[in-house]
């Protein structure tokens, strides 16, 4: 059974650093994995914010939004879900999945997910993978952390979701803001076991 035979959910809650998704969503759908994708409520916010763009609704204009955005037509699958639609097959535990991605990750996500409440579908999909015991990885974007984020981001990973804050690395020489945003992102699927981002990594002193 090959690694990208179940989906993968892509949440995108509404903190600020809308080019992590993209980026990841390019380098996913690139090597053909299957995308679910929920965007929060805020998250149209950031598009507008950030970019001054407006983000559909709609799932099958959304879905074509992110692909322009992401610059892949058509390979991979990707489908977008509405933020209310908590009946949606994501937030079921019988639904087989990879794992899951919040990225950027909000600090009211974070607190959201870190007492169990789930007052959308991006919060109910990562609460069914923290219940399932599945691969939650989050990617929190605030600085500077406040002692209830840690406090917060402390007992997520102690219910084993992953944490992997964007922060980039400078060892491979980067010359681009995407080559920074590919680092970071390249770490996040790591932890999926996923590998298809092609970035320099660490080889040592020589």
């Amino acid at each position: 059974m090959s690694n990208n035979t179940y989906p993968l959910i892509l949440g995108v809650s509404g903190a600020s650093g809308l080019i992590y998704a993209v980026r990841a969503l390019k380098y996913l759908l690139a090597a053909n994995y299957q995308i679910e994708l929920v965007a929060s409520k805020s998250t149209y916010m950031v598009w507008q914010s950030e970019q001054d763009i407006r983000m559909p609704a709609e799932p099958a204009a959304q879905e074509k939004f992110w692909r322009e955005q992401a610059g892949v037509s058509n390979s991979g699958k990707l489908y977008c879900h509405p933020w209310s639609d908590v009946g949606a097959g994501i937030a079921s535990g019988s639904f087989r999945t990879l794992g899951m991605i919040i990225m950027p990750c909000s600090m009211s996500t974070v607190a959201k997910l870190a007492v169990g409440l789930s007052s959308d579908l991006l919060e109910r999909a990562a609460d069914v993978q923290i219940k399932e015991g599945r691969k939650l990885v989050i990617v929190p974007r605030e600085t500077p952390f406040s002692l209830i984020h840690l406090r917060n981001l402390t007992a997520l990973a102690e219910a084993g979701v992953r944490v992997v804050p964007a922060i980039p690395a400078w060892y491979h020489q980067p010359q681009t803001i995407e080559d920074l945003v590919d680092f970071v992102v390249a770490r996040v699927l790591d932890q999926l076991d996923i590998d298809c981002i092609p970035i320099q990594r660490w080889q040592g002193h020589r």
